[in-house]
Order: C-alpha cells, then sequence, then structure tokens
C-alpha cells in the first residue's frame, strides 16, 4: 500500500474496488475571470476557454472588499475576441437560487457601483 492509497494513519480509509470499463467523472478548477457586468440576476464574464451552454458553475465573486461564492448555470456563450492565439470568451451567467446574504451583497454592490456613478 503506497501512501497515498492511506489515510493520516496509513490505513486505507476504505475498500476500493476496480472499475471494469469506464466510469466518467470531473474535477472542478478554480480560473480566473473578469466580470464584465452584473446583476442581481446574473453576470457576464469574459474567459480565455469557453463555457458550455447549460453547465452549471460555482463562482467566486470579489465585490470590493467582500467575496461571495454563487452557483450559476450559463445561458450564452461566444467568441469576444481573438488576439495573437488568444481567445476571450464571453458568457451571460444566471445565479441558481442563491442564499439571502448572497443575494443582498450582490444587490448591495450593485447599488453601491450605481449611487458612486450617479455622485450620491
Amino acid at each position: 500500500m503506497s501512501p497515498d492509497d492511506t489515510g493520516d494513519e496509513g490505513i486505507r480509509l476504505g475498500e476500493r474496488i476496480e472499475i471494469l470499463g469506464d466510469l466518467q467523472g470531473e474535477v472542478m478548477v478554480f480560473e480566473k475571470l473578469v466580470i464584465r457586468q452584473i446583476s442581481a440576476g446574473g453576470a457576464q464574464v469574459e474567459t480565455r476557454f469557453p463555457l458550455h451552454l447549460n453547465s452549471l458553475h460555482t463562482f467566486r465573486l470579489t465585490l470590493g472588499e467582500r467575496s461571495v461564492v454563487v452557483k450559476g448555470r450559463v445561458v450564452h456563450s461566444r467568441v469576444s475576441d481573438i488576439e495573437q492565439d488568444v481567445i476571450a470568451y464571453r458568457s451571460g451567467i444566471e445565479f441558481v437560487e442563491p442564499s439571502e446574504p448572497v443575494a443582498e451583497a450582490i444587490a448591495g454592490f450593485v447599488e453601491t457601483i450605481r449611487r458612486q456613478r450617479a455622485g450620491v
């Protein structure tokens, strides 16, 4: 048994079985993105990779001095720029059932930006 197969005390946490055939999975990788537009209901984001229509993602948004985590569904996606072998994609994200504190944080952030732009 190698160290990678064990828990902290060197004992396997559960019996493993061989998979006959294919068993697919996915890994979530955090990548930087740029938020181009935001509202209480969603955002337009720019990434270096395409986001697939109707796929669900977890987004960590930095709203001023505060960060929130919200799930979002991709409602549209397109190539927005091609420059020297670098492709930029713009995608529309619909926030999916944000918790009340997250929804309030986003709405508050949007309202703060509106007030600043209005000179209030």
